[in-house]
Parts: C-alpha cells; structure tokens; sequence
C-alpha cells in the first residue's frame, strides 16, 4: 500500500502513485497537495516531466558554476508541477505537509528559474552568472526596479550581489535581457534601502 493509503496503489520510486484519486489504473501524475522527492536519474523518472536531482544539479552548476557539492546535504522535492524545493535533510515520500526546505526552482517552463531565496542561500557559492552592483544600483534592484545594464555575457536569470560587510553577498535574481537588468524580486519583499 502507498505511503498515504489514500486509494490503495503503490508509490513509484519517485513518490507517485500509480493510478488516480478514484483507483483507476493510469500513469503516474503530480500531486500537487504533497511533496514527491526528485528521482535520481532519468531512469528512475515515474512520472513525464518531472526534473531530477542530476538535471537539477547539473543546471546549478552549468548556468551559475555552483558545484554539486554545496548540495550535498539537500534533498530537492516537487511540489505542484516543477515548483522545485531544497531541504537540507530527508523525510519519506511522498510527504503531506504544508512546507519543506526553501522554493529553490521553477522547471516546467522554458528556461528554468532560480529562486530569490535559492539565490541568497546558494549563490555565494556562484562562479559565473554573477552581477555585482554599487549601493545605489542594488537599492533600485531591491525596489524592484529595472535598471539599464552593460553586459558581455549571457543572457538570462543572473545572480546579484553586493557587497555586505566588506563582501560580496548575493542579494537576489535579476533578468538581463537586450541591455537590460530586470528586477525578480517578488513584490512581497521589495525593500526601499
């Protein structure tokens, strides 16, 4: 029986059940009232779409050069359809609980997206993918402001950083797209500094 016993099916190895709410024999899907651990690998994948932890650290350390290890004591979790969360531990899957970790990533999307939190619990540990503003600059950013950005690297979800007590700390994500610094801080934690 699954770990929740909700219609009697088994759990896949990546949390899922087999079968939907009335019983019927189906594909695997994502709950999204519970969190379902990431499979390891692709060959471990039960259900279409679902990221895995190789994918997820191999995107971390690609995009931001943020190496495997400093997750190394994480687990990451699914919850909703690719709202992924780090934990820095383990409990069984799947878990029905209201909140596990931080939201670290969004992967069902076409270009994945780091989190605000991600970003400062992870990216001082980033080695490419970084802007590092004066203070004025970071507290437009912290604003939510968009800001004009001259730039010869990479498109995309950047990490930004300023300095704090004499060193570099990441203070969010940031869009640059065609010559521009777009503000990710969610509108609940913008800040005028």
């Amino acid at each position: 029986m699954g770990d929740d016993g909700a219609n009697g099916a088994d759990s896949g190895a990546d949390g899922t059940r087999e079968g939907d709410v009335d019983g019927s024999a189906g594909p695997p899907t994502n709950d999204g009232q519970r969190f379902d651990r990431l499979p390891a690998t692709a060959d471990e994948r039960t259900v279409p779409g679902r990221p895995t932890r190789a994918a997820v650290l191999d995107w971390w350390d690609e995009r931001f050069g943020i190496p495997p290890e400093a997750f190394a004591d994480h687990t990451f979790w699914e919850r909703g359809a690719g709202k992924v969360w780090a934990f820095r531990g383990t409990v069984p899957t799947p878990a029905r609980i209201e909140g596990l970790g931080i939201t670290a990533l969004r992967t069902r999307q076409e270009h994945w997206k780091p989190t605000t939190n991600a970003a400062q619990r992870f990216g001082g540990a980033a080695t490419r993918n970084v802007v590092h503003l004066d203070r004025d600059r970071a507290a437009r950013f912290a604003r939510g402001e968009d800001q004009p950005l001259d730039r010869d690297g990479d498109w995309g979800y950047l990490i930004v950083t300023h300095d704090l007590a004499g060193d570099p700390e990441p203070i969010g994500v940031g869009l640059y797209l065609h010559g521009e610094l777009r503000s990710q801080i969610p509108k609940g934690r913008r800040r005028d500094l």
